[in-house]
């Protein structure tokens, strides 16, 4: 049982235009409306490779629950004030995406305890606890760091994807596994990381001072991984046509989790290809829909190798 914790849970409304023009009348060409959440859509992506996972998230009672339970991820709702918030993507041809994202539900002092707590009691029978996304209004900036403390207090292993100062406490927690992208790490570790071999400096940083593994997303420089005996890095796999973005970075991480929990014995570089698999098959689909196995293929992934410390990042990365 894989546990995810979305602590601002929203509806993604996803509408597809042939072109953004500000101030003009825009024709939709499609519109659809997913589960959103960076912890959410881990667990719709464990759902559909048909591992058992459940989702908590302060509020997300209603429409959010009810399609949750039609992608096959068990809801948890804890207390919280007002409606689930809804991010809007408008989606150009070519993926290009203008996202506008509502601020979501203030939790009280009472709230997050609440949150904390359950965490800590769904992760006692859990393998892994992902906690991810942005910080809900009235939330201290260490929540991500607490569940990180409720979670392997009660016995499981962690991963961490958020950013800014909710990273950097929940890095002093120690969580088993954080999965940045490059401008996050950058943040993180205070300075610029142009090449691979400073994305690959700051990651052992990070491990150095404890945590378990850092897998970090590069757009279409690939992904790297690296923990206290090796590093591996592939390049972006062979991707359909870009038709959204959004979602692309926890499928990766969702992709990663399922191939280390898989029997026998995985190797990071192998749930690394895996990861890049999925995040390459999900940009290839509509809003913030989630790949599941038909859509994903890893020989479209290099295989992973050591490694080069003189590649320069190109696209996003860099």
């Amino acid at each position: 049982m894989i546990v995810t914790v979305t602590p601002n849970p929203s509806l993604d409304r996803t509408v597809e235009i042939p072109e953004l023009v500000p101030g003009a009348v825009l024709r939709a060409t499609a519109h659809r409306v997913d589960p959103g959440g960076k912890g959410v859509n881990v667990s719709r992506v464990l759902a559909r490779f048909g591992r058992p996972t459940l989702a908590i998230m302060p509020g997300g009672a209603g429409e959010l629950a009810t399609l949750l339970r039609r992608a096959g991820v068990q809801p948890v709702s804890t207390p919280a004030d007002g409606t689930t918030r809804v991010n809007t993507a408008l989606v150009e041809p070519g993926g290009v995406t203008t996202k506008v994202n509502e601020p979501g539900v203030a939790l009280t002092a009472a709230q997050v305890d609440t949150l904390v707590d359950t965490v800590r009691v769904h992760a006692a029978p859990a393998d892994w606890v992902v906690t991810a996304g942005s910080v809900p209004l009235g939330a201290p900036a260490d929540l991500h760091g607490r569940i990180v403390t409720a979670a392997r207090t009660a016995g499981a292993r962690v991963a961490v994807d958020t950013s800014g100062d909710a990273l950097r406490a929940a890095v002093a927690a120690g969580p088993d596994l954080v999965k940045p992208n490059v401008a996050e790490l950058a943040e993180l570790v205070g300075h610029p990381l142009p090449r691979l071999a400073d994305v690959l400096g700051a990651a052992r940083e990070l491990v150095a001072g404890g945590i378990g593994t850092v897998l970090v997303s590069m757009g279409a420089s690939g992904a790297l991984v690296v923990d206290a005996d090796d590093a591996w890095h592939t390049g972006s796999a062979t991707a359909p046509p870009v038709r959204s973005t959004v979602g692309a970075g926890d499928s990766a991480l969702a992709g990663y989790l399922i191939a280390m929990t898989e029997a026998g014995d995985v190797k990071p570089a192998d749930a690394l290809v895996h990861a890049v698999a999925c995040g390459a098959a999900a940009v290839g689909l509509p809003g913030t829909a989630v790949p599941g196995p038909t859509d994903v293929d890893p020989t479209h992934v290099r295989p992973a190798s050591a490694p080069d410390s003189t590649l320069d990042l190109t696209g996003e990365a860099a």
